[in-house]
């Protein structure tokens, strides 16, 4: 039998050691989790990285973001809400839209609808609707999404705006600095 010593400075080397890994363990779980956690925050990107960074420090993230793609996926299955003022959804909304304005925000216009119901709140790029979002949650609903890069994204995609006549190609950019975020060149952009 062999006699095996083992020295203090050895044990406190192994000590070391397995502390390293912990901390080198436990910093990488805080990457991952921050990373995850970030993604979430900020919802899907859009198309546009110009546009998508204006975004990013346009809004606060206090209600959850839906892509338009996800979104346009679920029509029919969500309650669409304008945020806009009356003079922009005249122009072009998303399809049975109902609107609800901005600043003269119309309660009414929801009061019958189930507090659970899935809701979509947009204006122009997600600054106004994310508003109201927040009063819509005040007001007691719980499935509130404000949709990422709004109706400006939404035309971008592609995905159809209708009037009071139905289809149309345009969409009221709300001022001259934001219409440089509507990048399809099909659609007319109306001020």
């Amino acid at each position: 039998m062999s006699s095996m010593t083992v020295s203090v400075t050895d044990l406190k080397s192994c000590q070391n050691t397995r502390d390293d890994m912990k901390n080198w363990s436990a910093s990488f779980l805080i990457f991952i989790l921050i990373f995850f956690v970030d993604v979430s925050l900020v919802g899907q990107a859009v198309a546009d990285k110009s546009f998508d960074k204006r975004l990013k420090e346009l809004l606060t993230f206090d209600i959850p973001q839906i892509d338009v793609k996800e979104a346009h996926t679920k029509f029919g299955a969500v309650i669409f809400l304008d945020a806009r003022e009356e003079e922009e959804y005249n122009v072009s909304h998303i399809p049975n839209a109902i609107h609800i304005g901005y600043k003269k925000f119309d309660e009414e216009a929801v009061v019958h609808l189930p507090k659970d119901s899935s809701l979509v709140v947009y204006c122009s790029v997600g600054y106004r609707s994310e508003k109201i979002g927040n009063r819509l949650e005040e007001m007691g609903f719980t499935n509130v999404r404000n949709l990422y890069g709004s109706i400006f994204e939404w035309v971008n995609n592609g995905y159809e705006v209708v009037d009071k006549s139905g289809p149309v190609r345009k969409v009221h950019t709300y001022n001259k600095k934001w219409s440089r975020w509507v990048k399809n060149a099909d659609v007319k952009k109306v001020l």
